[in-house]
């Protein structure tokens, strides 16, 4: 029990129930083999682009359906310039040496793959250590560069955020149409 006496447990089970769902997609859709990664990278294969955005736009219509219903309350978290570089800094480096994202690489993992399992449990462990030992610094420095608050699009547009949601989501169909067209 927590301490507000309610248990965690059935959120855990919904995560790990929804992880493993993603995880399955992800291997179906050929994203955890690094053969498609790899092709991705040298613009020869567009599964992952394919794959990541249709989750966006399934993700986002879904999400602010259920807000724009009252079943759950966004609450964005503050960003900044420095964070999301130093953030893509990260997540491009380890791409780059191991040919995996976290999620692909936890999907790889289930899949049995070594490279993924030794390097990319490696990676994710010294990366994230790394990342502890100089937070409080980076905190004090580049993170806090360029902050710009819980500030999202259709706020500073200071328009209904279905303005924003029905374009962008018609703009990803219609180039995952053009990519699908094209033979990407």
């Amino acid at each position: 029990m927590s301490a507000m006496g309610k248990s965690k447990a059935p959120e855990l089970l919904q995560g790990l129930i929804f992880g493993i769902l993603f995880g399955f997609l992800l291997h179906k859709g050929g994203a955890t083999k690094f053969d498609v990664i790899i092709g991705q990278l040298l613009l020869t294969d567009f599964t992952v682009l394919k794959i990541m955005l249709s989750a966006v736009v399934v993700g986002m219509l879904g999400v602010h359906a259920m807000n724009s219903l009252g079943w759950v309350e966004l609450k964005p978290k503050s960003g900044s310039v420095g964070k999301n570089v130093v953030g893509g800094l990260i997540f491009g480096i380890g791409f780059a040496v191991l040919g995996y994202c976290p999620g692909t690489i936890a999907g790889a993992i289930g899949n049995g793959y070594l490279d993924a399992t030794i390097g990319g449990v490696a990676g994710i462990l010294i990366g994230a250590g790394i990342f502890a030992a100089l937070f409080p610094r980076l905190n004090r420095g580049i993170l806090s560069k360029g902050d710009f608050g819980d500030l999202t699009l259709p706020r500073l547009l200071k328009i209904n955020t279905w303005l924003v949601v029905l374009p962008l989501g018609a703009i990803i169909v219609g180039l995952l149409v053009l990519l699908e067209w094209m033979n990407l």
